[in-house]
């Protein structure tokens, strides 16, 4: 802002330089503009032309909305019958459920049991049905079937690049391919930026940092067309902002306000069938799970059904409906 401040009060300088010479001009027998008719034309367009791009420059400030309007493109051919995916979740219990948007049902897949004392933080599913989910205080990475909880250690060497605690989601690559990103979480600072594991190696890159901040506590869900969004809560009061990231540069392109969520609470999302599911829990001892349905067309957010249980993590395939 500071910069803007310092060309207007160029500008008013120059105005009143022109305005001073023009009054000599007149005083030494020289035809002004002001003897002419009344007006300083060039000085008004000048002005004008100035006041036009101090606004251009704060609309580009401005992060629009989320685009909701999802591009035709065919979900990767290597996926099952897509209206077959379900979403899973993971809980502060190590329970793992699998839950079904169109009927709003949990099924408990069963309780997972990793070689660890820590407990779940944040998971994300690829297309293989295969879970990925980071334990905390450990930061441990762990491989989980969706299909009976069966859990398995990964080589994967923690806090790589300061990237210690962090949300995870699948999103499909231009190749066909899909990668699974990372977003550092830091309850007290914003997040350092975004990332990507290889499943394969087990080694972290770097994409770089947001283009915005994000409040602490993130996390990510990505779709078959390629999209990557973060759902972050703020350090303190109520509600939640989604992003929209480009996972190549890490820009932030779009963002929508909610009032779901808060500080303190549990949070994991995914995207199934053109809305966001979001799980939020203010745990305790008898921990219950609002699931709400956001709708990035509509931009309406409701409560749809609830889970005695305290989701921390979620993951949905990018083969999922678009």
């Amino acid at each position: 802002m500071l910069p803007r401040v310092r060309r207007h009060v160029r500008k008013v300088a120059l105005v009143a330089a022109v305005l001073v010479a023009l009054a000599c001009g007149a005083r030494t027998g020289l035809d002004s503009p002001e003897e002419l008719d009344g007006s300083f034309p060039d000085v008004q367009q000048d002005v004008a032309h100035d006041v036009e791009a101090e606004a251009d420059a704060a609309e580009e400030d401005v992060i629009p909305p989320i685009d909701a309007t999802f591009p035709d493109v065919p979900i990767p051919n290597d996926c099952p019958d897509a209206g077959s995916t379900l979403v899973y979740v993971i809980g502060a219990a190590n329970d793992l459920y699998s839950f079904y948007p169109p009927t709003l049902t949990f099924t408990k897949i069963g309780t997972v049991a990793c070689m660890t004392t820590s407990t779940p933080f944040s998971m994300a599913v690829n297309r293989l049905g295969i879970a990925y989910s980071v334990f905390t205080p450990d930061d441990a990475l762990f491989q989980v079937s969706t299909a009976n909880a069966a859990c398995q250690t990964t080589p994967y060497a923690p806090n790589q690049m300061g990237f210690d605690m962090f949300g995870m989601g699948y999103a499909s690559n231009p190749d066909g391919g899909e990668s699974l990103y990372v977003i550092q979480v830091d309850f007290n600072n914003p997040s350092m930026g975004l990332g990507t594991i290889d499943t394969t190696a087990f080694t972290f890159s770097f994409i770089g940092t947001f283009s915005s901040s994000l409040t602490p506590e993130c996390e990510l869900t990505g779709t078959g067309d390629g999209r990557l969004y973060a759902l972050c809560l703020p350090k303190t009061g109520k509600g939640s902002t989604l992003a929209q990231i480009d996972p190549a540069t890490a820009n932030i392109v779009g963002e929508d306000s909610l009032t779901t969520g808060g500080s303190e609470e549990a949070l994991a999302f995914a995207f199934w069938g053109g809305d966001f599911w979001i799980f939020t829990s203010p745990g305790g001892t008898s921990p219950t799970t609002t699931v709400t349905e956001y709708d990035p067309v509509a931009k309406t957010e409701t409560a749809m059904t609830t889970l005695s249980a305290e989701i921390v993590g979620a993951g949905v395939s990018t083969c999922a409906p678009q």
